[in-house]
């Protein structure tokens, strides 16, 4: 029985600089990550471009092509949407990664879906200036919202016709105006 190879952070970075592609980085493993279809990256705007406005420039709001590093676990990743409300602090182990999202939003997808929901928002519990992650549905006008509630963390469900309400960052955001012009149904 052979074992699979465990990477160091350091080839993890190298192998990082050499590809196109978003790779996530955990216990010395490196794993690609799945591309998306036009509908995601669709959604991944909308809902960039809507958190954007909200915040009126209280909080910068980065694309996927940011990498978080969960300090607590080692996870280095890329969410579709992260946004910081305080200066960046960058991983001592890779100045290109940022410790201290406020708010991450993650597009669902097929192949994701369950890791995103599940292990992914274990590791993402653990960064400490986190108030709230995003789980916009590729289904249906739908999104979860996970917000930090004392040591605790509350899940609600938004729908089509509500308004999705942070307190940090405060914003609201239409679930309609997300996916407006986007078909999900298809």
């Amino acid at each position: 029985m052979t074992s699979a190879r465990h990477y160091s952070y350091a080839e993890y970075l190298a192998t990082l600089a050499e590809t196109h592609l978003k790779l996530e980085y955990y216990e010395g493993c490196i794993y690609a990550m799945a591309g998306g279809t036009r509908e995601h990256a669709a959604l991944s705007v909308a809902i960039a471009s809507l958190l954007r406005d909200a915040l009126k420039g209280s909080c910068t709001v980065l694309s996927s092509d940011a990498k978080i590093f969960v300090e607590a676990t080692g996870l280095a990743t890329f969410p579709d949407v992260s946004v910081l409300c305080a200066p960046p602090k960058d991983a001592a182990i890779d100045p290109n990664a940022t410790t201290n999202p406020t708010l991450l939003v993650e597009v669902t997808s097929p192949s994701t879906e369950d890791y995103d929901r599940g292990e992914k928002t274990s590791h993402y519990k653990q960064i400490p200036s986190l108030r709230a992650i995003l789980f916009v549905s590729h289904r249906e006008k739908r999104v979860t919202v996970v917000e930090r509630e004392g040591s605790g963390w509350r899940e609600t469900e938004v729908r089509s016709g509500e308004v999705v309400k942070l307190d940090s960052p405060a914003c609201a955001i239409p679930v309609d105006s997300v996916y407006e012009g986007i078909d999900v149904a298809r």
